[in-house]
């Protein structure tokens, strides 16, 4: 198809990662420029769309974290890839019940897209809200980064070992506008840099999140010096695989991986393992990685729908508790789900 042209921008061959950048982000014919990819008239749905209760807990989880600070008078929170600002709206109208917190909160919210900004902007309808493209006027501390669904939805970089030999993934266009996959030997920096993780080791394809790492350098350097965490939610494995984890999916459906390009959500799963073996390289603490339905129960959000539930009809009960299924299931997003809380604090904080 000639419109495939338009994601190579002029290049006839393209890094798996460049290539999907610019098929999910380019301003004028991505996947983030014009398409509404949340909910059932979407492609897919995230937790915050599924029950404002997950909005609620992580509302909990944050001022929690300020009250074993000390309640420190100033306190920044940004949110990593807000989606459609859904879990941001309930977040707001949590932290007015508490108003010493509520006083001394800042929130930011980190977005590339132009297009999801305005979604954002009103669903959210608040000026206690800023967006941001970058952390460098980010001068006080502490400060907590939380994302959901974040990390999964940068583009990475592949690789095949063959014979000791290291080839990075690439795709090119030829001259029937068809997008074929190639190889060729990966450059020394890519092969230096996988090879100082222990990770890789023993992998014959190895995927590697360049975009994804870069990003979370710049949120290490802030958590350094201001002192802070970052909790990311996200679907994942905690020990490395051998494959192809990238997928594509278009209306809540499996999607080929290089069909209705710009028009289908692309995604991969995230490395668990390579992730807190990045944060300890950074002088980074991380807690033991846990399950989505771990958290969740650990921070009661069964007993806050035994709570609400009481004043609820029997269907809207059902309701209730057949999406909070969804959430702790093993089966469903209980399990596959991980999170992961990475911190450096100067000082010894009791309970965390």
């Amino acid at each position: 198809m000639k419109s495939n042209l338009k994601f190579f921008k002029k290049s006839k061959k393209l890094s798996v990662d460049k290539f999907f950048k610019n098929v999910l982000y380019d301003n004028k014919f991505g996947y983030y420029a014009s398409n509404q990819p949340f909910g059932l008239k979407g492609d897919f749905t995230t937790a915050p769309k599924i029950s404002i209760l997950f909005s609620e807990i992580i509302a909990i989880w944050i001022i929690s974290v300020w009250e074993k600070l000390n309640k420190p008078e100033k306190f920044n929170i940004v949110e990593l890839g807000p989606g459609d600002g859904s879990l941001t709206k309930i977040l707001l109208r949590t932290f007015k019940k508490f108003p010493k917190f509520n006083s001394a909160k800042k929130i930011f919210l980190y977005e590339e897209s132009v297009y999801l900004k305005k979604i954002q902007k009103i669903t959210i309808d608040s000026k206690d809200v800023k967006w941001i493209g970058s952390f460098d006027k980010m001068k006080d501390g502490p400060v907590i980064f939380f994302g959901n669904e974040f990390f999964d939805a940068i583009p990475i970089k592949q690789f095949k070992k063959i014979k000791n030999i290291i080839f990075e993934k690439n795709y090119q266009i030829d001259a029937n506008y068809k997008i074929k996959e190639t190889y060729e030997k990966a450059s020394k920096k890519d092969i230096k840099m996988i090879e100082s993780y222990n990770t890789f080791k023993n992998l014959n394809f190895i995927e590697v999140p360049d975009l994804g790492l870069k990003e979370l350098k710049k949120i290490v350097k802030k958590i350094s010096n201001l002192q802070g965490c970052l909790l990311m939610i996200d679907y994942g494995y905690l020990k490395s695989r051998n494959k192809d984890t990238l997928q594509s999916v278009m209306k809540h459906k499996k999607n080929s991986l290089l069909e209705n390009l710009g028009k289908a959500d692309i995604t991969s799963h995230v490395n668990f393992e390579l992730l807190t073996e990045f944060f300890l390289k950074n002088n980074i603490k991380v807690k033991k990685i846990i399950t989505q339905k771990q958290f969740l129960e650990k921070m009661g959000i069964l007993e806050r729908a035994k709570i609400i539930s009481k004043k609820m009809r029997f269907r809207e009960q059902s309701d209730l508790y057949l999406r909070l299924k969804r959430l702790l299931s093993p089966g469903s997003m209980g399990s596959l789900f991980k999170v992961v809380l990475a911190y450096k604090f100067n000082k010894k904080i009791r309970d965390f």
